[in-house]
């Protein structure tokens, strides 16, 4: 059979062939310190499973939804105001099976054959994805060392600018693990409002920041909510990866544009998990608070530690993920990888798999306790890998 040429604009899934190499050592006896996919290994809090549980005993709840439950957009307006600040209103909201689904399916409600948009590299590869399944041409804005990896509208031609149709800001970035300010907010409301973009902004990890700062979202800056919507996940706040709850937030034209869009290709979110939704997002926060710390000790653990050691990786900002450039006499950062899980047991994600730029790096997630991540560093300075 001969299949669409669409698939040749997708690469091979890289955690697949990750996961590959993992399940192959672990065959041979290896231990093997799994820091590559970036999904929690945290519990959800018990009052969200049993809303779930509870919802789930009823055999209404397992028809199509068909709909967003009214009190579910209100529970995402009343969070909005309760951990932003920020007042929003039900037909600002629309759900989708977690922002992967949304990132990748929101482009088709924007673009037409050949516009432009704006994408960061290195990024979430779905950033792409979602770009070349609507029909649309990236233009790739680098994020730097030298601008700490923050997006620099300042470098971005004024004809690329002019034809833009959106633009994804993902901060705390996955992967580079970089937070924003204001100042680089209202620098991003007043380009978009110059160019008339949409700004499209990626908050997945507002609730995992380090150092004492606090993550917003977009709509805490002046005139933001004129240009741009945000998608607002549960999975890494309250460690619901598996249940795909998130939420486009912003603008309504667009929030409808992208409802209709997705009324085409599924019929609603399964109603125990909008339950479960409504009970993370009503319930309280402590143990949100409580978890950016321990991700916090296992940033220290891993980047003091591989410090330590001789590799000089900096702290993350934000994110569940680690940023660090490979030792200079590897070629490539899959190379790197390879004989990394080979040598010491430790598996990360080249940074290739991010975009050009990402090569060079790796990304490490945060997804082991301190005290398992300190035995990753040690099977690394064991394997002198580095020396």
């Amino acid at each position: 059979m001969e299949f669409s040429k669409r698939m040749n604009l997708f690469g091979d899934e890289i955690f697949a062939a990750l996961n590959e190499k993992k399940v192959a050592l672990e065959s041979e006896g290896r231990t093997i310190y799994n820091l590559s996919v970036g999904t929690p290994d945290f519990a959800p809090a018990p009052h969200i499973q049993q809303a779930l549980l509870d919802a789930a005993r009823d055999p209404e709840n397992w028809k199509y939804s068909l709909r967003d439950l009214p009190e579910m957009l209100e529970a995402v307006c009343a969070y909005y105001k309760r951990r932003f600040g920020v007042e929003i209103t039900p037909d600002q909201v629309a759900s989708c099976n977690g922002s992967q689904e949304g990132c990748g399916h929101i482009g088709m409600a924007l673009c037409d054959e050949g516009d432009t948009v704006l994408l960061p590299n290195p990024c979430y590869p779905v950033f792409i994805a979602g770009a070349k399944l609507a029909g649309a041409e990236p233009y790739y804005y680098p994020l730097v060392k030298e601008h700490g990896f923050l997006p620099y509208v300042a470098d971005i031609p004024e004809d690329v600018a002019r034809r833009a149709k959106y633009m994804i800001v993902s901060l705390p970035a996955n992967p580079v693990g970089s937070v924003g300010n204001p100042a680089l907010y209202e620098e991003l409301v007043a380009f978009a409002k110059k160019y008339d973009i949409l700004i499209i902004h990626d908050n997945a990890y507002s609730d995992i920041i380090f150092d004492g700062a606090e993550g917003h979202s977009f709509f805490n800056t002046p005139g933001a909510m004129d240009v741009g919507v945000e998608f607002f996940s549960l999975s890494k706040s309250f460690d619901v990866t598996g249940a795909r709850i998130s939420f486009l937030v912003g603008r309504p034209d667009v929030v409808a544009a992208f409802r209709r869009l997705r009324g085409q290709i599924d019929f609603g979110m399964f109603l125990p998990i909008q339950k479960a939704a409504i009970a993370a997002l009503t319930g309280p926060l402590d143990m949100v608070k409580d978890q950016c710390a321990v991700y916090q000790q296992r940033r220290d653990a891993l980047c003091g530690g591989l410090r330590s050691i001789g590799w000089n990786v900096p702290d993350s900002h934000g994110s569940m993920f680690v940023w660090a450039p490979i030792p200079e006499r590897y070629a490539t950062s899959m190379d790197f990888c390879m004989d990394l899980v080979e040598k010491s047991g430790v598996l990360c994600t080249p940074g290739s798999s991010f975009g050009p730029l990402g090569e060079g790096y790796v990304r490490f997630a945060l997804t082991m306790p301190a005290e398992r991540i300190a035995e990753a560093v040690a099977a690394i300075r064991d394997s002198g890998i580095l020396n």
